[in-house]
């Protein structure tokens, strides 16, 4: 559960912000003073603070400083009611994750609040590599893998990650590109400088180069002030640009250039602004292809694939299966409170059958569903997802089910209410949607278009919601 610091000397403001911020999955600490504050950092290392400028005893600015100190990758929002140009670029230029004027919007801190726990775990969390899948006592992400394919990775990311130079990694989705990118980090000479991302297929186009480079005040129609952009905000460290093949030939043209000279402006602006940034960039396209096809420029791959690590996909390295399995047997056993004993050799055959066009991603959703299913300590392969052995669905209401092809909602949500789960409604959903997305793709013989037709959503909705469950082919 992360942390969250709130730091301010007014009393009503620490209430609304922890009434406001504080969930069941958020744990809120407050403190009144600059002083007070630095001490809980010690004490509770948060995952991000909410840090007023104004304090009795210290200036904000000050105290982000002490705090950062003791502390290099934690993310602080300054808000204050006594805003000025010169403040808002000083906390920018120390490193201040966000800086926010009173009266706030609360739904809008909210969203900076979660991209700063976002942030704060890309930077601390370790990935490690685990080649066994077997070692309880590893802490963080894992790299699982024992085939040869994956002991080329492994060695790819020792040759490159001390080594300050641009990365493209090249890999279907749902293969971990993420997980590379974060490992070249925390390998690097870089780590006391901060690691961010950004999708630049889930934001929109008009949106995205704001979020890279930043506008100034008045830029356009509701820029009502100055945001500092990614490129900035992660000056001296590393910026991953996930899905790059995905973003425009003019945004494409501005990021060459900044990865030319070091220099952009931002969007509006005319001053010329300095940064010094490794970036680490990953795509599931076929960027050879698009230059061909005239949708990326050749000028900017260059730039990018100074070094290329190429994940592959899982149908691949099928020897890595069992391992996989295993650990994402044993890590959402322990999340729902269902331990799973062992899984049943036919489990085993048929994911190992199965084609995985969305690869890791794609088996990490299936076990995931198959413990819900699951009614013992076994996990059999009937408990396995619709589609997948061409079975239908284990209902989870007692240990005498048998297929049925129907989905036991209620039986389900007793089971995740009983073991205090917090997500039932994404769990829930995510369990209807595998079944009725695939129910749907298979009437239309996989056609996108004619599926969101008959189930009355866009293909965007489609696309996400088929992306966010693994299911997504590749291209």
């Amino acid at each position: 559960m992360p942390t969250l610091l709130i730091v301010d000397d007014e009393s009503s403001v620490r209430f609304l912000l922890a009434k406001h911020l504080g969930t069941d999955e958020i744990d809120v600490i407050t403190a009144e003073t600059a002083n007070e504050g630095i001490a809980l950092v010690e004490q509770h290392r948060p995952d991000a603070v909410i840090l007023d400028v104004r304090l009795p005893d210290m200036s904000g600015l000050d105290a982000f400083n002490e705090m950062r100190a003791r502390d290099v990758h934690l993310p602080v929002i300054i808000i204050t009611a006594h805003a000025t140009t010169e403040m808002a670029i000083e906390a920018m230029k120390r490193g201040a994750f966000e800086y926010l004027l009173k009266p706030l919007d609360l739904n809008e801190l909210r969203e900076k609040v979660h991209a700063a726990f976002d942030v704060s775990r890309l930077s601390r969390v370790p990935t490690v590599f685990d080649q066994t899948g077997t070692d309880d006592e590893i802490e963080g992400d894992r790299i699982i893998g024992l085939s040869p394919a994956m002991q080329q990775v492994y060695k790819d990311i020792g040759r490159v990650a001390t080594q300050d130079v641009n990365v493209l990694i090249q890999g279907e989705s749902g293969t971990g590109k993420e997980l590379v990118a974060r490992a070249i980090y925390q390998h690097s000479q870089r780590t006391e400088k901060p690691f961010l991302a950004i999708n630049c297929a889930a934001i929109p186009e008009s949106l995205l180069e704001s979020e890279l480079f930043g506008h100034e005040k008045g830029a356009f129609t509701g820029a009502d002030r100055r945001r500092i952009g990614k490129f900035e905000q992660a000056d001296k460290g590393t910026l991953f640009l996930d899905e790059i093949g995905d973003m425009t030939l003019m945004t494409q043209a501005k990021i060459l250039r900044l990865l030319q000279d070091g220099r952009f402006e931002r969007i509006g602006g005319n001053q010329t602004i300095e940064t010094n940034v490794r970036v680490v960039a990953a795509t599931n396209h076929d960027l050879q292809q698009r230059i061909q096809e005239g949708k990326f420029r050749e000028d900017l791959y260059f730039r990018l694939s100074v070094f290329t690590i190429h994940l592959p996909p899982l149908r691949q390295r099928m020897d890595d299966l069992p391992l996989l399995a295993r650990h994402f047997a044993k890590l959402f056993g322990k999340q729902l409170k269902k331990p799973v004993g062992s899984i049943a050799p036919e489990a085993f055959e048929c994911m190992k059958a199965y084609a995985w066009p969305g690869n890791v991603r794609e088996l990490q959703s299936a076990i995931k569903y198959a413990i819900v299913q699951m009614t013992s300590d076994v996990l059999l392969r009937p408990c396995l997802p619709e589609g997948l052995c061409g079975q239908s669905v284990l209902k989870s209401s007692g240990a005498d089910s048998t297929p049925t092809g129907t989905i036991d909602i209620e039986g389900m949500f007793e089971h995740l209410a009983d073991s205090k789960h917090e997500d039932i409604y994404y769990e829930i959903q995510n369990v209807v949607d595998r079944i009725l997305l695939a129910t749907a793709l298979r009437r239309v013989d996989g056609n996108q278009v004619a599926a969101s037709r008959l189930l009355g959503i866009s293909r965007t909705t489609l696309r996400s919601k088929l992306e966010s469950l693994g299911m997504l082919p590749e291209n």
